[in-house]
């Protein structure tokens, strides 16, 4: 049975489990990081030498990184739907999901959920919040204008690209900071949260981490 290691509230763990219910795999999930450790023991650490989640054991193989978690997993059960084998067509997807990991990733989970909500206000650079909320608002408004046309990032399908870059969607609609006007974002939002696996792995009340800089 495939394994997952990681804590639920976890960003890239919730990619990944994502993906494992959009696929309706048997798994066992591990909690691991936080206040849950394991990640400094031995063990961990000859899984991934990194001591980082989320980790994936299927069988004898093991994998780290969200990113190459999601493409294994879609490579390996999920057809051709979720990443495509023609190297064109998977490109796109691809490079959505080296963007989101690089660009939106680094300015919202990286600078405003971290700098903001997972930092007391008495510790706050509150310039460079204010500096990446309006980068959010950049990148976002750079999906508004994909979305004009196409119900998902590439087209008329969920794919990888939608995993790697919506699962920002449920955090940067909670938080109570400024936005632009997304109308066409916000509909590709209203879709994925019909959607069982985003409900149960993304739609995750994360107030435990506010203002916690560390377990």
């Amino acid at each position: 049975m495939l394994q997952v290691w990681g804590r639920r509230s976890a960003f890239n763990v919730q990619k990944v489990m994502w993906l494992v219910g959009e696929l309706g795999l048997q798994h066992e999930h591990i909690p691991a990081g936080g206040s849950f450790g394991i990640r400094d023991t031995p063990e961990f650490l000859r899984m991934n030498p990194h001591g980082r989640i989320p980790v994936v054991k299927d069988g004898e193989v093991i994998v780290w990184e969200s990113h190459a978690i999601l493409r294994y997993l879609a490579a390996t059960y999920g057809g051709h739907s979720l990443w495509n084998q023609d190297p064109a067509v998977r490109s796109e997807t691809d490079r959505w999901m080296d963007w989101a990991q690089c660009s939106l990733q680094t300015a919202f989970i990286d600078g405003v959920f971290w700098g903001g909500y997972r930092t007391p206000p008495h510790l706050q650079d509150v310039e460079r919040l204010e500096a990446d909320i309006r980068r959010c608002g950049q990148l976002f408004s750079v999906l508004n204008g994909v979305l004009a046309d196409k119900a998902f990032l590439t087209g008329d399908t969920l794919t990888l690209a939608d995993i790697a870059a919506g699962t920002n969607l449920y955090r940067y609609f909670e938080l109570d900071i400024q936005r632009p006007s997304l109308p066409n974002v916000e509909r590709w939002y209203s879709y994925l949260k019909e959607r069982p696996a985003y409900q149960e792995h993304v739609m995750i009340p994360f107030s435990e981490l506010q203002g916690r800089q560390a377990f």
